[in-house]
């Protein structure tokens, strides 16, 4: 059973009992004055009663709070969705194109298949032992290919491989 449900239902219940036993109440405060019971005892509850209908206009309240609240976080929820939709998709275009151009250059570079995978995995930001673990080949190949990455690319290290990709793609807001 959805929890939220069982909390929607509970605040109006309570309300309703609280109207309830202040109706109980007012029963009973007319019976107690026709029986001509002590007035501090009526007055007590009168008391209880005014209490029990001030519960009850308060939950009342919140609910109503609670549940303007709940609608407007799912509008809310419902636009962030949408939003991020949006991002992914241009986000999807915009890496298709990243993925072939460094596609076209692993080419120019000559890279075997084997190097290209180790050179993506390295972009991705896999150290040689996950790239290793990935591929199921052994750290020390996977150490030799991106020796063989770097020497075809001219680049010296990881750090000027990825810098070689991204360095265009992060220009400052004002030449974008």
């Amino acid at each position: 059973m959805d929890t939220t449900d069982v909390g929607s239902r509970a605040a109006p219940i309570a309300a309703v009992l609280f109207v309830a036993i202040a109706a109980l109440i007012a029963v009973d405060i007319g019976a107690d004055y026709r029986s001509g019971t002590d007035a501090g005892h009526v007055f007590t509850e009168a008391l209880v009663m005014g209490l029990a209908l001030g519960g009850a206009v308060t939950l009342w309240r919140q609910l109503r709070s609670v549940r303007l609240r709940a609608e407007q976080l799912s509008v809310d929820l419902a636009a962030a969705k949408l939003e991020a939709e949006r991002f992914r998709a241009e986000a999807r275009e915009a890496l298709r194109g990243l993925g072939e151009a460094i596609d076209r250059q692993f080419s120019r570079w000559s890279l075997t298949a084997a190097e290209r995978e180790v050179g993506l995995l390295m972009l991705k930001g896999f150290s040689h032992k996950e790239a290793a673990a990935a591929r199921s080949t052994s750290e020390t190949t996977v150490r030799q290919q991106a020796l063989a990455i770097y020497r075809k690319s001219g680049l010296r290290n990881r750090s000027e491989l990825s810098a070689f990709f991204l360095e265009d793609l992060l220009l400052p807001v004002a030449e974008r």
